[in-house]
């Protein structure tokens, strides 16, 4: 039997989601609300009406190949000139890996299009809010707003309960409900950092292996 992705590959899923992004700058607010936009468009393209977001779902799309390694970071993904690779370090927990794999497509639907997208400010460079805005991208895609609710408003008003249904950690759920205003926010912690790319680098993105974040983040 087909996967959801293979019965939709002839779906140009990457121009879908780029052709959201407007032709000129944004703010960081924007960004967020692109990349919560962009997260809610893939699951329509690929017909995910289930809770959790099957991996196979990006496994299967043409042109992307996901591996598992003993990495230092939480994931990576880069073009090797054939296709996009998504590295998922393998010692971290199932979860985990699911969240980063998210993560890293969202620096994939970004590409060529950072410049616009995340302009930094005084106190926040762009690399930063673009490993911001690739967290709540894959909080979005896995714990869609409509579906947390639902469940919410159902009884399953725990970390854990709802880590269940939609498959991702305990953290991941906190900080989603507190997103969407079902909670109070937890104290803010220091946020990874990511590397810095010179102009004309081939670009490789990286997600940090896990440390505190901040409360709309996922580690």
């Amino acid at each position: 039997m087909k996967t959801t992705a293979q019965q939709h590959d002839n779906r140009p899923t990457l121009a879908s989601l780029r052709s959201l992004v407007p032709s000129r700058a944004l703010c960081f607010a924007e960004a967020l609300r692109l990349a919560d936009l962009q997260a809610t468009k893939l699951r329509t393209l690929l017909d995910i009406t289930d809770d959790a977001f099957p991996e196979d779902a990006i496994a299967d799309l043409p042109r992307i190949r996901i591996v598992r390694r003993r990495i230092p970071t939480s994931g990576m993904s880069y073009w090797d000139g054939q296709e996009w690779i998504i590295a998922l370090n393998s010692r971290e927990p199932e979860a985990r890996q699911r969240f980063t794999l998210l993560h890293e497509y969202k620096h994939i639907v970004d590409h060529g299009r950072t410049d616009r997208l995340y302009t930094g400010t005084r106190s926040t460079t762009a690399e930063k809010q673009a490993e911001q805005v690739a967290d709540y991208f894959a909080g979005c895609a896995l714990m869609p707003r409509v579906l947390v609710k639902r469940a919410w408003t159902t009884g399953h008003q725990t970390p854990e309960a709802l880590a269940d249904i939609f498959q991702v950690s305990p953290r991941a759920a906190e900080v989603r409900v507190t997103q969407l205003g079902l909670t109070d926010p937890t104290p803010r912690c220091q946020a990874a950092t990511s590397p810095t790319w010179g102009r004309g680098t081939p670009r490789r993105y990286f997600r940090t292996a896990a440390v505190p974040q901040p409360e709309w983040s996922f580690a």
